[in-house]
Formats: C-alpha cells, structure tokens, sequence
C-alpha cells in the first residue's frame, strides 16, 4: 500500500501542493528577485500537471489517490495564487473579473464531477479545455512577475499588461469549456422525463473520476 501511494506520478502532484504555500510566502517578501523565484516555482509546479499523468499512465501506476488529488492540486494552485496577486494589487480591477470567472468554473466543475462520481459517470478533460489550463497557467505567470518584469513596449506594454491579455483569453476559453461540461452533465443528470437519478445509499462510496 505504501508502494502504491508514493509513486512517482503520486509524488509529483503532493509536491504540487506543497510548493502552494511557498509560492504564497513569496508574495510577502520584498525586492524584485521574489516574484521571479515565485513565478519559477509556480512554472515548475505547472509542468508537474502535465508530467504526473503522462508518468501514470506510461508507468501504469494510476492510483485512487493520484486522480483524488490531482484536480485538487491544481484548483488549490490556481485558485491560491490568483487570490494572492489580487489581494497584493497585481492586477488593475477590472481583470478581477476573468479571476472570478476562472474560480468559479472551478467550482463548477468539481461539482459537476462529484455528482456524476455518483451515477458512474467520468468527465474527461477536454482538448480545449488543455490549451484552457495552458494559456491561464502562463497569464498567470506573468502576473506573478508583475512589476519586477521588463516593460516590452515602454511604457505600454507592461508584464503585468500581457498577464492581464492572457488572463482574459483563459476566461473567455474557460466559459466555452465550462458551458460544455455543464451541457455533457445534464445529459446524464436529468433525463426524458425530468426525474434525476437515484442518489447512492448513504454511506457509499464514491468512486474514482478521471480529469
């Protein structure tokens, strides 16, 4: 059983986690090599997403405890930093809003995925909804840099402005995919006739959802 948990597919994404409060500290120390340090750590947490389950299936070491904690770590990734650039003014305050859309979907589709765990149903991560993760994981990159970045285009385009373009772009995806995910889930919540299906026994485990 220990074997099975620490894994190297499994050890990537708990490191995936434990890098968050790291980055999180980076935001209170001062100077201009911190948020590059912050933004280093976050890329390198940000490829784990995309090497763990390549290892995992290469390997043919998939796990529970690899897809439970896997979509978990990125939300807690994302999720975290973009409330710590918000909450230290790194963005202006009308970019709050693809912010807020972006959690949001999140939390949707974590709901959307526990209750299909229920009727047997996974939802697997859609390609677009890849290059989604893609474009937000670099604005959000960006951001992280802020001003301790280098101005392009002096004095117009800013680090900051290029996170904020991308971070855009990753919301506007991030509607799309979250609309077709919520469209794939009602097909299996609701049927013909409008009734829902039959919650599982009380006590019951969930099982295992893929994404």
């Amino acid at each position: 059983m220990e074997r099975m948990i620490f894994t190297l597919p499994n050890v990537l994404t708990i490191g995936r986690i434990a890098a968050i409060p790291i980055i999180v500290a980076l935001f209170f120390v001062d100077g201009r090599i911190a948020p590059w340090v912050a933004c280093a750590i976050f890329t390198a947490a940000g490829l784990t997403d995309f090497l763990d389950g390549y290892l995992a299936r290469v390997m043919a070491s998939e796990s529970r405890l690899g897809r439970l904690l896997d979509p978990i770590a990125d939300k807690l990734l994302v999720g975290a930093v973009l409330l710590m650039v918000v909450g230290t003014g790194g963005m202006s305050t009308p970019t709050i809003i693809p912010a807020v859309v972006i959690l949001c979907r999140e939390i949707l589709v974590s709901g959307l995925r526990e209750h299909l765990a229920e009727l047997n149903v996974s939802m697997p991560v859609t390609r677009l909804a890849k290059w989604k993760t893609v474009g937000q994981m670099v604005a959000i990159g960006f951001l992280i840099v802020g001003d301790a970045g280098p101005v392009f285009v002096a004095p117009y385009v800013t680090t900051v402005l290029i996170g904020e373009i991308l971070l855009w772009s990753a919301a506007v995806l991030t509607l799309v995919t979250g609309w077709d995910y919520l469209k794939a889930a009602l097909r299996h919540v609701v049927t013909d006739n409008d009734s829902v299906a039959a919650p599982r026994p009380r006590g019951a485990k969930s099982p295992p959802v893929a994404g």
